[in-house]
């Protein structure tokens, strides 16, 4: 997650290209890590909508501007709705999120997260919900919502321990420790690792792969494997929503996120 937010940049919050067959979607907050606020939530969303309604689209990559994939939810938003007890701040972060992440898993195309960097909290989620994930060894992945008082949102508790089954899930929600790119890979959560530089190329040798196959057979492939899931994954992304919005609320949350700001360890009462 990301402390306050600075002024807003200058270019939209995601920027999008087509070729070939293959969109590209890149999350644009690098001074913010791309960390989630209402408007890039949005973006994200609407972006991939286009993308799924585009029939001349074949494969859909999700990656970050700068250094980092995406660093979950933008604490600088979260807090001034934190101090206001205005759920309003926090709620549609969260429906945005919820409709990005079903149509990453639903929509009839592959979508690739290329993970350049960091990807927490909800970032992290962002990422599970594609198809298939890469990621450069710089990259670390973390559910860092324990660590500020919050609950795993974007779907989180339902594609981590569909990955890592539920034992190693619990370990990454409970401690919210962040992991290396190796590490994920051996856990199984991202299919493979390559240096930063080779990144870029590697993802877009495999969209061009994936543009260039049968696009019926692939899609249906899909549908067997992610697409007939939707409501589950509705349901379990109600369960978050209904769940992150008590957790928001209590004391502990307000504890959390003050301990961030001021750089030291939480003292958390259960309250």
């Amino acid at each position: 997650m990301s402390d306050a937010a600075p002024p807003a940049p200058a270019g939209p919050v995601v920027l999008t290209s087509q070729k070939d067959g293959i969109a590209t979607l890149v999350m644009n907050r690098p001074e913010r890590l791309n960390a989630l606020n209402n408007e890039l939530s949005t973006a994200l969303n609407e972006a991939l909508g286009r993308f799924e309604a585009d029939e001349s689209v074949r494969v859909v990559v999700v990656t970050g501007a700068g250094r980092a994939f995406c660093a979950g939810g933008d604490l600088g938003q979260i807090r001034a709705g934190r101090e206001k007890g205005d759920h309003t701040q926090l709620e549609p972060l969260l429906r945005a999120g919820m409709q990005a992440v079903i149509r990453m898993r639903t929509m009839a195309k592959p979508v690739i997260a290329a993970v350049n960097g960091v990807a927490a909290g909800a970032g992290m989620n962002v990422a599970l919900g594609a198809d298939i994930r890469i990621a450069a060894e710089e990259a670390g992945f973390g559910q860092n919502f324990a660590k500020v008082g919050l609950f795993p949102d974007y779907g989180g508790t339902y594609f981590l321990p569909q990955l890592v089954g539920p034992s190693r899930a619990a370990e990454l929600f409970y401690t919210g420790d962040l992991i290396t790119a190796q590490a994920a890979l051996q856990m199984g959560i991202v299919n493979r690792v390559v240096p930063l530089a080779q990144l870029e190329a590697e993802v877009a040798a495999l969209a061009k792969k994936i543009a260039q196959g049968p696009p019926l057979a692939i899609r249906a492939v899909k549908k067997v494997l992610f697409g007939d899931e939707k409501a589950a994954l509705e349901a379990a992304l109600e369960r978050e929503v209904r769940q992150q919005l008590v957790c928001f609320h209590s004391e502990d949350c307000s504890e959390g996120i003050r301990a961030f700001f001021e750089k030291r360890a939480p003292n958390f009462q259960g309250r």
